[in-house]
Formats: C-alpha cells, structure tokens, sequence
C-alpha cells in the first residue's frame, strides 16, 4: 500500500543504509523525504526499487529525484526505478524530474536514451501488442508514450522550490575532480533537514549545516580507524559528532555504516562516542527505518 495522500509529514524513509559491500541487513544509499506528501528522493543505490515497496512506497509516488554522486552504491538501481516507474505511469502521474551533478545527463541518456543499454527493453514495451495490451489493463492509455524525465545537471548554490520546500545545493567533498559530489538541504515550515551524501567534515558543509533540525551524515568507521586521506572525503563517527554540535543540530542521523560498525557492540560504542561530543538525538540508521521528524 502506498504511503501517498496519507497525512504522515514529514517523514524520513531509509531505503537504503549501506555502502558497496553488501551484508544481509544493508547495501547501497537512499533516503525518502516527504513534505506533506511530496516525496523527494536522494540517491538510488542497489534494489532502491524493490526497498520502495518493502516500505510502502510506489515508484509513481517519487516526482523528485536527487543525486549526490554516482558512485554505484548511490545510483547502482537507477534504470531500474526509471523504467518501473515509467512502465507504471499513468494519466495524472507528473513527470519525473532528477537532478545531480555533472554526468547525471549523460548517465540517463546512455541508460534509456534511443541508443541506450534499455532501449530495446523500452521500445517492446511501447510497440508490441502484447505490451500494450498489458499497459491499457493497468490504466494506460494508447499510444503509449516512450520514457520521458526532465533531467537536469545542477550546481551548488541552486535553490529549488518544490511544493512548501525549498531545496538548496551544496558542494561536498569527496572524490574530486574525478567525481562531482553535491549535498542538500530542505527547508520548510520553519524546519530544516541536511543530507550530507559522502564528504569529509568541511567548513562549506558546516555553514550549510547551520541550525538545521536534522543532519543525515553518512559514516565510514570508528574515528579512530580513519586515515587522513579517508577523512578528506568521508566522515568517521566523531567527525559526524562535531559536525552535528559545531552546526547546532538537533538530532543527528547516521547512514552508510560500514559492516564492521554494525556488528553486535559495535553500534553501540559509535553511539556512545558520538554522544560524549553531541549531546542531542542520535539515531543510527538501519534500512527500512521510519523516522517522523516533528
């Protein structure tokens, strides 16, 4: 059953809570905000869409789509929610927009573009009768329309307004100049939410952090496990902390725990470290997680 048209804002849903070694529990990166029901989703790492209807939520649902990197633990199941959620549209349903940084275009293009790896997949779909047939059962109408999303490569510094919300963007640093990466912040109604993707604990970040209730950072490893190469682009447990009180959070969500941080003991000696240094609310993420942020 899908979560939409039900009065449960704001919402943070935690799809996915992992990073690129897969365990049983958590693999791969998204989290699903709803703002009185508009749902905004960031990254789209490995079985995103499969973990959508674990917690109730239908691929249609999702209008907004943001990526902090590409890094395949961030967009590994992106065609796949591309072209469930296509293959489920129907009239009413709006069109899908998707923002990251550069590449993301491209990406999208080479994914389901007319020369794309799901061309064929796509193209069966709209043209063979069976097809069709099975699309009109599900309340399409024909002609079907061919995939269609309004992507877009954006910067920092952009600002977006998306129902009450307004989204803001910021530079995060990871693996540049390899790789772009970008975190975001939602405000609206007086609150505030601030979703780090991966990036090491920098002024940028910690400005863009200022007084926001709720700060996502995701982790790598205990403090003391991190090298100063690994702490340019990623936070360990205490950076995570620092950043939490230094921006004066309120509550501080951690993801992307490695597997040695999520054994037996181990959960429980991050939380305590973190909490010798930011004396608010500590959550530590698990996938398929619930979090009402009034």
């Amino acid at each position: 059953m899908s979560y939409l048209n039900r009065d449960i804002s704001p919402t943070l849903f935690i799809i996915g809570c992992g990073t690129p070694t897969p365990t049983p529990e958590r693999f791969g990166s998204c989290l699903v905000l709803n703002i009185r029901n508009e749902y905004l989703m960031f990254d789209c790492g490995p079985a995103t869409t499969h973990k959508l209807a674990k917690s109730g939520l239908k691929t249609t649902d999702i209008n907004h789509l943001f990526f902090t990197h590409h890094h395949y633990d961030h967009n590994a199941d992106y065609p796949c929610f591309l072209l469930c959620r296509w293959d489920h549209e129907k009239e009413g349903i709006p069109l899908l927009k998707v923002y990251g940084p550069s590449q993301t275009e491209q990406i999208t293009q080479k994914l389901i573009g007319p020369d794309g790896a799901f061309a064929d997949d796509w193209r069966a779909r709209v043209e063979h009768p069976a097809s069709q047939q099975v699309y009109a059962a599900r309340g399409g109408k024909i002609p079907r329309p061919k995939p269609t999303f309004d992507v877009r490569d954006i910067e920092a510094g952009e600002h977006f307004k998306i129902g009450t919300a307004v989204v803001s963007v910021s530079q995060a640093t990871h693996l540049q100049p390899i790789l772009k990466s970008l975190a975001y912040r939602v405000d609206w109604e007086g609150q505030s939410i601030v979703i780090t993707g991966d990036t090491g604990k920098t002024d940028e970040i910690k400005a863009f952090s200022r007084r926001a209730q709720t700060l996502v950072v995701n982790i790598w490893d205990f403090q003391e496990n991190m090298t100063k190469a690994m702490t340019s682009g990623f936070c360990g447990t205490l950076d995570a902390a620092l950043l939490a009180k230094e921006s004066e959070a309120k509550r501080l969500i951690v993801t992307h725990q490695t597997p040695g941080l999520c054994k037996p003991g181990a959960r429980e000696k991050a939380v305590s470290d973190m909490a010798d240094i930011f004396k608010g609310e500590i959550i530590f993420g698990e996938e398929l997680m619930v979090i009402h942020l009034n």
